[in-house]
């Protein structure tokens, strides 16, 4: 068991790292198309449709790409998430108050800042106020991703401190997306989802701990939720927190799901929705571009909001309460990881998609500049912090 725990551990870190370049590289991609003579042949597979019907005309459900890719895809991501923060509560980082208060206060921190941030610069307008939650998120495949890459010059407990805050941080963008970010409600579609979920709690009580009846549970709530209003990628929540933790004899089935599931969603299904939703056209973008309210209330959220926000109350729970600083670091590295915690990236896109949803294009645009800028600079910002101290304690 303890062996499986490692090399689960192990694959995690590899493929956030991999993950986090085929990120990088799906986006530039992406945005290289928008701004090339093949645009047009980007968009048009982005709007492509595709039909899924079951049953006749019993369920028929007709969306282009990107939307399935956001909603369906994401679902399975989401999934993952909830599968990790079950792990993180149970055996984690999570599982006592002692080790999870540091992590806990710090993405709380992190998620109110830029909040606020974008709130105090959008605060006129009450459409552009609708994006307060994009500056919220961290990306943990980039953000660790480049702490894997820094190698030796981090140290491993920086490490699992940002694991642990990015899935808070995931925890937290889950309630925004349900609380917030929700349309008109469905109470038969509600109501379907909740027997449903009734299911999933069943199969729990009754010890199955084979992971398909569960998914396949976790499809047909999937589909209610779809129609109900609320956003669909909760399903894949919902369903992972209904899967075992342990068989009873030794094994895991919460553990096994993650470990299969992490190389798609890192190699896969996050950089497609990278090539899916970075793709902005830069004509006509300036400085006075990034100077519009909403996509300076996400870069300064991400990276002044999100940097202040954890490294504030992280010292906070430090200074007066028995949380320490992570073992084997010092201020100027901590504060480094807290500035990488900027990099939103895939969270921040979702999230932005869902709060300009129904509003003109042009926020949609401005959405993916803040998000990119504000990641960008997080990334490089926090690279350099870190690589700095590396080499002033070398010399």
């Amino acid at each position: 068991m303890i062996q499986f725990i490692f090399r689960s551990v192990n694959q995690f870190v590899n493929s956030q790292t991999i993950g986090g370049v085929l990120l990088a590289l799906a986006a530039a991609v992406a945005l290289a198309l928008s701004n090339s003579p093949w645009a047009e042949h980007y968009i048009w597979f982005l709007q492509l449709p595709t039909e899924l019907s079951l049953g006749g005309d019993w369920l028929v459900l007709s969306k282009p790409t990107v939307v399935w890719v956001n909603d369906l895809w994401m679902a399975v991501f989401f999934f993952l998430v909830g599968l990790e923060i079950k792990r993180e509560l149970f055996e984690g980082e999570l599982a006592s108050l002692q080790q999870a208060l540091l992590p806990a206060g710090a993405a709380l921190g992190g998620m109110v800042v830029p909040a606020l941030i974008y709130a105090a610069i959008n605060g006129h307008d009450p459409v552009a106020l609708r994006g307060w939650g994009i500056p919220m998120a961290t990306d943990i495949a980039f953000a660790l991703g480049i702490l894997v890459l820094l190698g030796s010059r981090v140290p491993a407990s920086l490490k699992i401190f940002l694991t642990a805050v990015a899935i808070i941080d995931d925890l937290g963008a889950i309630l925004v997306i349900a609380f917030f970010y929700t349309a008109d409600l469905s109470l038969t579609s509600l109501l379907a989802a909740g027997l449903g979920v009734l299911v999933l709690l069943v199969l729990n009580r009754s010890r199955v701990t084979a992971v398909g009846p569960y998914v396949m549970v976790g499809l047909v709530i999937w589909v209610c939720v779809l129609k109900s209003g609320i956003h669909a990628t909760l399903a894949g929540v919902i369903t992972a927190l209904a899967v075992p933790l342990s068989d009873g004899k030794g094994g895991s089935p919460l553990g096994k799901a993650e470990h299969a599931l992490h190389p798609w969603v890192a190699y896969a299904i996050l950089p497609v929705f990278a090539f899916a939703n970075a793709g902005v056209s830069l004509q006509g973008v300036t400085l006075a571009t990034l100077a519009q309210t909403v996509p300076l209330g996400i870069a300064l959220g991400l990276v002044l909001g999100k940097a202040l926000g954890v490294f504030g109350a992280s010292w906070l729970l430090i200074r007066y309460s028995e949380a320490k600083l992570p073992e084997g670091s010092n201020w100027q590295q901590f504060f480094g990881v807290c500035v990488l915690c900027g990099v939103g990236f895939t969270m921040s896109l979702f999230i932005g998609s869902l709060a300009f949803e129904s509003a003109d294009a042009h926020y949609a645009t401005q959405v993916k500049i803040g998000v990119l800028t504000g990641s960008l600079v997080s990334a490089v910002l926090g690279c350099w912090l870190l690589a700095s101290q590396a080499r002033s304690m070398q010399g």
